[in-house]
Protein backbone atom coordinates (compact mmCIF):
# COMPACT_ATOMS: atom_id res chain seq x y z
CA UNK A 1 0.00 0.00 0.00
CA UNK A 2 0.95 3.84 -0.67
CA UNK A 3 0.36 7.23 1.13
CA UNK A 4 0.65 9.48 -1.04
CA UNK A 5 1.08 13.03 1.29
CA UNK A 6 0.44 16.66 -0.28
CA UNK A 7 4.10 18.26 -1.03
CA UNK A 8 4.55 21.79 -1.40
CA UNK A 9 6.45 22.68 -4.80
CA UNK A 10 9.32 25.21 -3.55
CA UNK A 11 11.71 25.09 -6.92
CA UNK A 12 11.00 24.63 -9.98
CA UNK A 13 13.30 24.14 -13.04
CA UNK A 14 12.70 22.86 -16.47
CA UNK A 15 10.65 19.56 -15.95
CA UNK A 16 11.75 19.43 -12.41
CA UNK A 17 10.79 20.27 -8.66
CA UNK A 18 11.37 20.02 -5.26
CA UNK A 19 9.53 19.66 -3.04
CA UNK A 20 8.63 19.86 0.72
CA UNK A 21 6.71 18.24 3.25
CA UNK A 22 6.76 19.45 7.29
CA UNK A 23 10.90 20.26 6.22
CA UNK A 24 12.10 17.24 4.27
CA UNK A 25 12.58 18.15 0.58
CA UNK A 26 13.13 15.70 -1.98
CA UNK A 27 13.70 16.60 -5.77
CA UNK A 28 10.94 14.95 -8.00
CA UNK A 29 9.79 14.97 -11.93
CA UNK A 30 7.07 16.93 -13.23
CA UNK A 31 7.31 14.53 -16.78
CA UNK A 32 3.86 12.46 -16.32
CA UNK A 33 1.95 15.74 -14.11
CA UNK A 34 -1.23 16.56 -16.79
CA UNK A 35 -1.26 20.14 -15.98
CA UNK A 36 1.38 23.35 -15.18
CA UNK A 37 2.33 24.04 -11.05
CA UNK A 38 3.48 27.12 -9.72
CA UNK A 39 5.58 27.60 -6.98
CA UNK A 40 3.36 27.13 -3.70
CA UNK A 41 0.90 24.79 -5.28
CA UNK A 42 0.61 21.02 -3.93
CA UNK A 43 0.90 17.74 -5.58
CA UNK A 44 1.26 13.70 -5.19
CA UNK A 45 4.25 12.27 -5.62
CA UNK A 46 4.87 8.55 -6.34
CA UNK A 47 8.14 7.03 -7.26
CA UNK A 48 9.90 10.35 -7.70
CA UNK A 49 6.83 11.21 -10.00
CA UNK A 50 4.40 14.24 -9.65
CA UNK A 51 1.14 12.21 -10.41
CA UNK A 52 -1.40 14.72 -9.16
CA UNK A 53 -2.15 18.42 -8.70
CA UNK A 54 -4.16 19.08 -5.01
CA UNK A 55 -5.85 22.04 -3.96
CA UNK A 56 -4.77 23.51 -1.73
CA UNK A 57 -7.74 23.55 0.80
CA UNK A 58 -7.43 19.60 0.24
CA UNK A 59 -3.60 19.59 1.00
CA UNK A 60 -4.12 21.13 3.96
CA UNK A 61 -6.44 18.95 5.73
CA UNK A 62 -5.04 16.03 4.70
CA UNK A 63 -1.61 17.57 6.25
CA UNK A 64 -3.50 18.57 9.37
CA UNK A 65 -4.44 14.89 9.87
CA UNK A 66 -1.11 13.59 9.00
CA UNK A 67 0.31 15.84 11.82
CA UNK A 68 -2.21 14.79 14.51
CA UNK A 69 -1.45 11.54 13.73
CA UNK A 70 2.11 11.52 14.28
CA UNK A 71 1.79 13.55 17.58
CA UNK A 72 -0.68 10.59 18.62
CA UNK A 73 1.75 7.91 17.56
CA UNK A 74 4.49 9.88 19.23
CA UNK A 75 2.52 10.34 22.26
CA UNK A 76 1.68 6.77 22.70
CA UNK A 77 5.63 5.79 22.08
CA UNK A 78 6.17 7.86 25.21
Amino acid sequence: MCLAIPSRVIRIQDMNATVDVYGARRDISLLLLPEEVALGDFVLVHAGFAIQKVDNDAAHEALKYIKQIIEETEEDEL
